[in-house]
């Protein structure tokens, strides 16, 4: 076991790589600019060391004792940023020669340094380079597009598919290669690099076992969500600076970042010599494998998932909640608060446990039932289920369309939406009490999350708003008039 120094800690791959490093016995110190940057579960198992990798001082101060030093930071999204990458790696570089580090482990871009390459791929080639300018050595991991949520490149390929049905693009879209590689296998690399004797600045370059277009990971992508196939026209005349306008307007990504990233699919980028694979003895998953685990958390409502503080490789592929704010799919929310002194948290749940059935939803319930007997039209159960018991509900349990996956007694419940939908729904309610002056009072917010599938399910999600904006305050303001009343009605008897 030994001290590592880690670079881009808050980062996409950085921040998934850490739970591992320390799962596996490691001691682990996390470079960064501001303390409060690293909040996360892992947070008290590691030593924070404050500072900026273009600080050579501060990067030898961190650095000392570590045998290692993973390099996990780029400055893509800047309008600077190849000077910037370059800046960066030289301090890096210097701080860790002067603290006597062994080895550099650094994350790259693939690509064929004989081609004319993106600014994107040429900066990421180059600060590898810089990297391994000085005497320590380095190793260098090159990836084209990385599957998993929260990577840039993925979450522009969900974005485009899942809106899209009908694209014009380039006509490179449909000819320029790729060969993208899992998240998992990401880390497996960058594990495995940290045991390999290295001398000198040994380049590997990695990629799954699939080599596919554009074009064609969109209609993996489409099939993996259960969307229909989608209607792709390449065109010669757009350009990849045409293209970058349409991304940054159609995807959540920011504009600097998606324009710099699109002009990078003119390049083909697959592996061509020193394949990590073998040198590193890895089994990739193939392409659709990697995107279905990347969707895979999206009916468990793992949206965003906080990390654990394990290194579970399960999680690895799935939204972080310190993922960039466009990372994890689309999710629609409608969320209300209200607090009362009038009714206990275990009166609240039981108005919230009686809900549904013969009963009904205290509010809107012919509207309840005209969405139940659409949906039984379209081959779904509308309202027909009802529910097993009047007032008791266990996990699993039917309640209309809906089925309980979570509980809580007097805490919380969640509902899944089991109708026919363009998506995934939920409806789910948290209780908590607080006591002031001696008087307690409850606070129940009551979520409705809907993650689309394609542009129907936005379109789906935008109809239904003039709706929701009485259904779900009324529904709400009602249950906790059932509870007060509930509680009127002990106190009285």
């Amino acid at each position: 076991m030994s001290k590592i120094l880690v670079a881009g800690a808050t980062g996409y791959i950085g921040g998934r790589l850490v739970p591992h490093l320390l799962d596996a016995g490691e001691t682990v110190v996390c470079l960064v600019r501001h303390t409060s940057s690293i909040d996360r579960p892992f947070a008290d198992q590691v030593t924070i060391a404050r500072g900026s990798a273009n600080n050579v001082n501060e990067v030898t101060e961190a650095a000392k004792g570590c045998k290692n030093a993973y390099y996990l930071i780029h400055s893509l999204g800047s309008k600077d940023f190849e000077k910037r990458d370059r800046e960066m790696a030289e301090a890096f570089r210097k701080g860790c020669e002067q603290a006597g580090v062994d080895q550099i482990i650094y994350l790259g871009g693939l690509g064929n340094e004989k081609d004319e390459l993106s600014a994107h791929l040429r900066s990421r080639q180059e600060t590898g380079q810089v990297l391994a300018a000085g005497k320590i050595a380095v190793t260098e991991l090159r990836a084209a597009i990385i599957i998993g949520s929260g990577s840039a490149s993925f979450e522009m390929l969900r974005s485009l598919t899942e809106i899209l049905p009908f694209m014009v693009t380039p006509s490179w879209v449909n000819k320029t290669r790729c060969q993208p590689t899992s998240v998992d296998d990401v880390m497996d690399a960058l594990l495995s690099a940290r045991h390999r004797a290295s001398t000198g600045h040994d380049v590997l370059e990695l990629g799954g076992p699939d080599i596919v277009t554009y074009r064609e990971m969109m209609d993996v992508y489409a099939e993996a969500a259960h969307l229909p196939k989608r209607k792709i026209v390449g065109l010669p005349l757009v350009t990849p600076r045409l293209s970058s306008y349409w991304v940054s307007l159609v995807t959540p990504l920011p504009n600097t970042l998606s324009k710099q990233l699109v002009t990078s699919l003119i390049n083909d980028v697959v592996v061509t010599r020193n394949s990590a694979a073998s040198a590193l003895k890895l089994t990739p998953m193939n392409f659709k494998a990697s995107v279905e685990k990347a969707l895979s958390m999206v009916e468990d409502l793992q949206i965003p998932t906080r990390w654990s503080g394990n290194a579970h490789s399960a999680y690895d592929a799935t939204p972080d909640a310190d993922d960039p704010h466009w990372a994890g799919g689309k999710v629609f929310e409608d969320r209300r608060s209200l607090t009362t002194d009038k009714a206990r948290a275990e009166d609240i749940f039981l108005s919230l446990s009686s809900l549904g059935g013969k009963r009904g939803w205290l509010s809107s319930n012919i509207l309840w039932r005209i969405r139940g007997g659409i949906d039984k039209l379209i081959g779904g159960s509308g309202l027909r289920r009802g529910r097993r018991h009047p007032t008791l509900l266990e996990v699993g349990d039917t309640v209309d369309f809906w089925r309980v996956v979570k509980k809580e007694q007097d805490k919380h419940l969640r509902l899944i939406a089991e109708m026919r939908l363009p998506g995934f729904a939920w409806l789910e309610w948290q209780i908590e009490t607080e006591t002031t002056t001696g008087k307690q009072s409850a606070t129940v917010t009551q979520r409705a999350r809907f993650v689309p599938k394609g542009l129907f399910g936005r379109i789906y999600w935008f109809s239904l708003a003039p709706f929701h904006r009485f259904i779900f305050p009324d529904l709400l303001s009602k249950i906790v008039s059932d509870a007060e009343n509930s509680r009127s009605q002990k106190a009285k008897s």
